[in-house]
């Protein structure tokens, strides 16, 4: 296959009518459409539609991948729920970037990699149902996903080695699945993201009662009203997540102040040191392993030795019997026990003993060329 290329939309927040699904299928008659959901794979033609154009009208969620190393994830969110001039900190080159479209704010974030070094065969599938709870968690003031794509702006050479990050946000060292998932989407260095973390408060994922308790029962009762109201008409899902970003809203202003704010280039020698003090340690753990599994060899070896020392007198006459055999494999299986008998006398210091036996193998058995080459290759000869 020279080329294959892989699209998957997602609607989240509203179905597409049944107009719009006709639109989408006038434009492929294969793809696999339903009223939240399109995809398609291309090996030899190309995606007729304009992806940025169908996140404007129809999705909330798009993920491409092409065999030759691209990748892109974007996502939709109403204006109202993204904080458009913080973000814009974050995504600030052409890997990750955000656009206004009328209602809405669209990130995009791209990942190129043309050498494939050390990837496996990635389809696609797979890469949506793991990014999109991002959206959920962006629009409640989670910005993790958006200090990530800093850094990957950043990793790719789009930000000055002198500019300062953006705000470090607490839990980065806690990354969730979808966090993960898109790091890797994303190609982004582990080390990178360890360094930064080292500014991150370390926050525990999950909401703390003690921490929301006291929050909610400060809301104006006028406003708990309207939050129970909209509850009760089935807005639950939009009512967690407003409710968390003003929450985290609040809490952010609340907080201590961060430590002051690190630039691109001690973020990279911190990066590089965590990379280095890996590498050794991964080293010497890969010594340890090694030192272990010689260890046990050298243990498995004695106590086969032990054994053929047992039993050595019958050792030699299995010798003889499998040189007489004048097969192949036979020949072999007599080298290998030869060897083991050398080894076996090396260690009780009969060497000249062992040669003499050697040498009479070689006179009883001399018409046996096959047999002697193969002796002599061993450097038993």
């Amino acid at each position: 296959m020279s080329e294959y290329q892989y699209y998957e939309f997602l609607a989240l927040d509203q179905p597409l009518s049944e107009k719009q699904m006709r639109e989408l299928r006038s434009v492929s008659t294969r793809a696999t459409i339903t009223s939240t959901r399109f995809t398609n794979h291309y090996e030899w033609g190309d995606f007729k539609g304009d992806p940025a154009e169908w996140m404007e009208r129809y999705f909330d969620v798009f993920v491409y991948v092409a065999n030759w190393g691209t990748r892109e994830f974007m996502v939709r969110l109403p204006r109202h729920a993204l904080d458009l001039k913080l973000a814009r900190r974050y995504c600030c080159g052409d890997t990750a970037s955000v656009r206004v479209q009328g209602e809405f704010v669209i990130l995009s974030f791209l990942s190129n990699d043309e050498s494939g070094d050390g990837e496996e065969w990635d389809d696609g599938t797979g890469w949506l149902s793991g990014l999109a709870p991002l959206r959920a968690d962006l629009a409640a003031a989670d910005h993790r996903a958006l200090y990530l794509a800093w850094l990957w702006c950043v990793r790719c050479g789009e930000v000055e080695d002198g500019a300062e990050e953006p705000p470090v946000p607490s839990g980065l060292g806690r990354l969730n699945a979808p966090l993960r998932s898109f790091a890797d989407f994303l190609r982004l260095d582990p080390d990178l993201i360890a360094a930064a973390a080292e500014a991150s408060a370390d926050v525990n994922e999950r909401l703390q009662p003690r921490a929301l308790a006291p929050w909610i029962a400060a809301l104006p009762q006028a406003e708990k009203d309207k939050w129970l109201l909209r509850l009760a008409l089935g807005e639950e899902r939009l009512l967690q997540t407003e409710l968390l970003r003003r929450f985290r809203t609040a809490q952010s202003k609340a907080a201590p102040p961060l430590p002051a704010p690190r630039t691109v280039a001690q973020l990279g020698k911190a990066a590089e040191q965590r990379m280095q003090a890996r590498k050794r340690g991964e080293a010497e753990k890969a010594a340890a392993q090694h030192a272990r599994y010689e260890k046990e060899q050298a243990a498995l070896r004695d106590a086969k030795l032990n054994q053929l020392g047992r039993r050595e007198s019958k050792s030699w006459d299995d010798v003889n019997r499998l040189i007489t055999g004048k097969t192949p494999k036979q020949y072999d299986l007599a080298i290998q026990l030869l060897k083991d008998l050398g080894e076996l006398a090396a260690r009780q210091g009969r060497n000249a003993e062992f040669a003499r036996r050697i040498e009479a193998i070689k006179q009883d058995h001399s018409r046996k060329p096959r047999f002697i080459e193969r002796l002599e290759q061993a450097g038993l000869g």
